[in-house]
């Protein structure tokens, strides 16, 4: 008997001490934040010392960060998503992120809890009127131009670039990625082109007919219908070409590769179109609607974007802040030094306080597709400009 009830107190024991453990692992499961970044691996020290801010304000949230590589992350997000247990927290790009919410798998988020942001980034993220996305950071392109390639006067339009084609025989003035990615998309919707019945308009054909004769006369280099932005950057480092866009962070990559090259370059502002306004890029979170802890997700991406953290990652970054304050920080506003990287982050924040909202289109990728081959067909005068935008409005309107 004595034996038989020992082994009865054993098994009441063990089951006991299992379920004490199973459920202190469920407990801490249950308080667990997991956030998933989009490789920023490099800037470890910096986003462990923000999850130790926040865990320590935050006793009851343990953040388990997890480093995505930016290839494998639209492919991973949607596995997870698509599971029952997603991360809480994403950086994503705003394009995908669309998609998701376009889908149905994204937390909608009160405006009143966006209020630390540019409300004209917010403006711009918003889908079908709704927010969803949390902006991160951001870039907003400027121009570079060697001062010592000729140019007449500072082009602030791309009118201007054109209207100087017309009126040089220099060749190779500037390499403008016609297919890469939203390239053109972006230059028409700076024109006030984003509608496809806007995309045979007169406005449009007089556009795309100058486009056609810059390229046609050498303005642009021949492959430039083909190639990427690193090419770009390659022939302006070679001083092969006269002016450069894109953003301050390249001036880095200058100066290591030329700084010859690095030596001659003036800053100026982003090329624009009729409208007068510049195109950002930004990366932002995204919270899954299949996420356990929404709240405490939106708490950490807000912590994580408050001024005095968007203020430290712009300064080991050289990107720039989306929280207003931190924009109004003399980081962003003032210079004492004629330091061209320092110049060129002042000019980049400027511009976000007047940007162009690109619309949000349901099938954006085939729509960039279109535009693309058809701006091509142009380039090359495979039709007339009227056929190919007449053609380019009926497939817009079948999509």
């Amino acid at each position: 008997m004595k034996k038989n009830a020992f082994f009865i107190f054993f098994a009441i024991f063990f089951v006991i001490i299992s379920f004490m453990i199973i459920f202190h692992k469920t407990k801490q499961k249950d308080n667990e934040l997991v956030f998933w970044t989009l490789q920023m691996r490099d800037f470890a020290p910096y986003i462990e010392k923000v999850i130790a801010d926040f865990e320590a304000q935050n006793p009851d949230i343990k953040i388990k960060w997890i480093d995505i590589p930016f290839s494998e992350g639209e492919k991973r997000t949607l596995a997870a998503i698509l599971s029952n247990n997603p991360p809480d927290l994403i950086n994503l790009n705003p394009d995908f992120s669309a998609l998701l919410a376009q889908k149905g798998t994204l937390y909608e988020i009160n405006e009143n809890s966006l209020n630390q942001f540019s409300p004209q980034i917010i403006s711009n993220l918003k889908i079908e009127g709704k927010n969803y996305l949390i902006p991160w950071y951001a870039t907003s392109a400027i121009t570079f131009i060697n001062s010592n390639k000729g140019l007449n006067s500072t082009p602030r339009t791309y009118n201007d670039i054109l209207t100087y084609c017309n009126t040089t025989t220099q060749k190779s003035i500037m390499m403008f990625n016609f297919s890469e990615n939203d390239s053109m998309l972006k230059l028409l919707n700076k024109y006030g082109i984003a509608k496809k019945e806007e995309i045979n308009s007169l406005q449009s054909i007089s556009l795309f007919k100058s486009l056609q004769k810059a390229y046609t006369t050498g303005c642009f280099p021949k492959d430039s219908i083909n190639q990427t932005h690193r090419e770009a950057l390659e022939k302006f480092i070679a001083e092969e070409t006269s002016v450069f866009e894109g953003g301050a962070n390249f001036l880095n990559l200058i100066k290591e590769n030329s700084p010859k090259t690095y030596s001659k370059i003036k800053i100026t502002t982003q090329l624009t179109g009729s409208t007068g306004k510049y195109h950002f890029s930004v990366m932002n979170f995204v919270i899954p609607v299949k996420s356990s802890k929404q709240q405490e997700a939106l708490s950490f991406a807000l912590f994580l974007t408050n001024k005095e953290n968007q203020l430290e990652l712009g300064k080991i970054t050289n990107v720039l802040a989306t929280n207003q304050e931190a924009l109004q920080d003399k980081f962003y506003t003032q210079s004492s030094t004629k330091d061209l990287q320092t110049q060129a982050r002042i000019q980049s924040a400027k511009q976000l306080k007047k940007i162009q909202p690109i619309p949000f289109y349901q099938n954006r990728k085939e729509l960039i597709n279109l535009i693309n081959n058809a701006t091509q067909q142009i380039l090359l005068n495979q039709d007339s400009v009227e056929n190919i935008l007449n053609k380019l409005k009926d497939d817009w309107a079948k999509l």
